[in-house]
């Protein structure tokens, strides 16, 4: 319930920008507040503590990641259609928002395990959706009918992971989208066995 009222939505955003600013571990809850601008009280209302709206922040934003995916991929009819929109859009949404790119990639990986398990649980809405294509593949022919469905669900989901964190480390210097069709083309050749 709290989720739908647009105090939690500022402080979501607020906390993008003063992770990524800051980092997770120098950002401050009175910092978020200021730029949410509202009380530090209030960001208690809806979160129990700074992990809490990191992990919030990452299951708000990758809902609406994954929403924009299915929507791009909904009217795709080859599996390598929906691979290449899917890696467009990953790299697209993450290059039209430096500070949430700085937080997925960088600020995200902590050292804390319980943290990084309730990030892993997030992420699984998205990795489903990359087994659809890779299943989709299969069915279709489109991909190796012994094509190991986890093993390359690893590879898709590391390989553009990997490049929107360099391309992060690297302060963002070229076209992230621009890598997009090469990106792709690796990844079909791998699900296709050839």
């Amino acid at each position: 319930m709290k989720k739908n009222k647009p105090k939690y939505k500022q402080i979501i955003d607020a906390a993008v920008i003063i992770i990524a600013e800051n980092g997770y571990h120098q950002a401050q809850v009175s910092k978020i507040a200021k730029q949410a601008g509202v009380a530090d009280g209030t960001i208690y209302l809806y979160f129990k503590n700074k992990e809490d709206i990191l992990i919030s922040l990452f299951e708000e934003k990758m809902g609406i990641f994954i929403d924009k995916i299915n929507e791009v991929i909904a009217g795709k009819q080859k599996a390598s259609e929906k691979l290449l929109v899917m890696v467009e859009n990953h790299f697209k949404i993450l290059s039209d928002d430096h500070q949430l790119a700085v937080v997925t990639q960088l600020e995200l990986r902590q050292s804390n395990k319980e943290l990084r398990l309730k990030i892993n649980d997030v992420l699984k809405e998205y990795l489903q959706l990359v087994d659809e294509i890779l299943l989709y593949g299969i069915e279709t022919e489109e991909f190796s009918k012994d094509l190991d469905v986890r093993l390359a669900r690893q590879m898709v989901f590391g390989t553009i992971d990997e490049t929107v964190t360099t391309w992060v480390m690297n302060e963002e210097k070229y076209d992230l989208v621009a890598l997009a069709p090469a990106v792709h083309k690796l990844l079909t050749n791998g699900c296709r066995g050839l």
